[in-house]
């Protein structure tokens, strides 16, 4: 099987899983037997991750002609920025009991993800004017 074909797959799966943690419907849940959580928190941000993880998965294919350089800086984007969002979704529209303290944290960290990826947005694009 060749490398394209294998990150088209993998891409493709961790996309799907990632929409489906993110929904996370009780119906498919207690068809497939598993436990549930309520709130759906932590399987919706494994879920936003698995799907920047298949985005990344997906660019790497597409830049396969640069070579195995692995995911790369835009994959790192990718994958901050579909957990951050996922977390920032979760903290506006969920109904999470948090304390204060653990609402500030969550935001920071949200915060941190997306500075972290305008870095590296900033960093790739001044690096690619350069070269």
């Amino acid at each position: 099987m060749s490398r394209a074909m294998l990150l088209t797959i993998d891409g493709i799966l961790n996309l799907l899983l990632g929409i489906l943690l993110i929904a996370f419907p009780d119906t498919l849940v207690a068809w497939l037997g598993i436990p549930p959580a309520n709130p759906s928190f932590y399987p919706n941000i494994l879920g936003g991750v698995l799907f920047g993880i298949g985005l990344a998965l997906m660019m790497e294919r597409r830049n396969q002609s640069s070579g195995g350089t692995g995911l790369g800086i835009n994959g790192a984007i990718a994958i901050n920025l579909c957990g951050a969002l996922v977390l920032a979704c979760w903290l506006v529209l969920g109904e999470l009991l948090l304390p204060l303290r653990g609402v500030i944290v969550l935001w920071f960290l949200v915060l941190i993800l997306v500075g972290i990826s305008a870095s590296e947005i900033v960093t790739g694009y001044n690096n690619q004017r350069v070269a």
